[in-house]
């Protein structure tokens, strides 16, 4: 059953459970809930180091807990509970950058996704990928279908949640997103990207509900991406007056020009008034919204 957090509004963010990382975007989602962003202006510094900060603590939690629920306790309800999320808010300093312990999200991944939805108010999500190009780079037999690569992200730590052993899934990267409003459906969408992914859902789905924005703004919007510790990669079309701010809140911004990848979405969101459709494609990445 996907796992989900009540936002704000009426709104809710619906992802899939461990071992996936939806858990990551939902841990997120609980923190920036609490900050009146709108407030703050689209595009301030402000807003994107809430944003910058709840996913650092997002991925912390992640890469200390998720591993596969059939062999270990991960803790979703505590993670995800009031109680825990004001003990995380307690850490943010709205002036400062917090330096997390964390993994290495830096690395990018060659994902599909696709969303579909129909006049019936029918919507779908769904993602695939291999992993890291084309998966462990090898074919079934003469079959032609290439078998993933996602053991690479087991853990060698002994003891971790995330540990490699026989008959364990790893923690993977790809999550379907799912937004309701008062319990009906409202916007089925997706960020690829590897360990952008909860980053892109984060960013995109505050960018429709706090901001207002229609799933194509939502999408073309400037991005940031967390690598490690207060490392931080910021689309070049940023203003460099919020650059600024945000060096000077501490966070490390990699130089304008550094070539990154900052995920690559499809989003679609539903009038549950009207019934109408509008669909939003990634301008960073292959792809297109088409209406039939």
């Amino acid at each position: 059953e996907p796992i989900q957090v009540d936002y704000r509004d009426g709104y809710a963010f619906h992802e899939i459970p461990p071992n996936g990382q939806g858990l990551t975007a939902l841990l997120a989602l609980n923190i920036v809930k609490h900050f009146d962003l709108k407030s703050m202006g689209f595009g301030s510094a402000g807003a994107y180091h809430t944003q910058m900060e709840a996913i650092k603590l997002a991925f912390a939690d992640a890469h200390a807990f998720i591993g596969d629920p059939r062999k270990v306790d991960v803790p979703v309800e505590t993670l995800l509970s009031d109680t825990y999320t004001q003990s995380r808010l307690a850490l943010i300093n709205r002036d400062t950058a917090l330096d997390p312990t964390a993994g290495d999200p830096s690395r990018i991944g060659d994902t599909v996704y696709l969303t579909v939805a129909d006049g019936e108010g029918n919507m779908v999500s769904w993602i695939q990928s291999l992993y890291m190009g084309f998966g462990s780079g090898l074919t079934a037999g003469t079959t032609g279908i290439q078998l993933q690569n996602r053991g690479a992200n087991f853990s060698l730590e002994p003891g971790h949640p995330n540990e490699a052993a026989p008959g364990r899934r790893p923690y993977h990267t790809i999550i379907p997103g799912f937004i309701t409003r008062n319990g009906e459906a409202f916007s089925s969408f997706g960020v690829m990207g590897g360990f952008m992914q909860p980053q892109g859902h984060l960013q995109v789905g505050v960018n429709m509900i706090d901001f207002g924005m229609d799933p194509q703004a939502a999408l073309d919007a400037p991005r940031f991406q967390w690598v490690r510790d207060k490392e931080i990669g910021l689309e070049d079309w940023a203003a460099d007056y919020v650059r600024d701010e945000l060096i000077g809140r501490g966070h490390n911004l990699l130089p304008k020009g550094y070539r990154m990848h900052y995920g690559g979405g499809q989003a679609i969101v539903r009038d549950p008034a009207t019934g109408v459709l509008v669909g939003g494609s990634e301008p960073r990445n292959d792809g297109s919204a088409v209406g039939y």
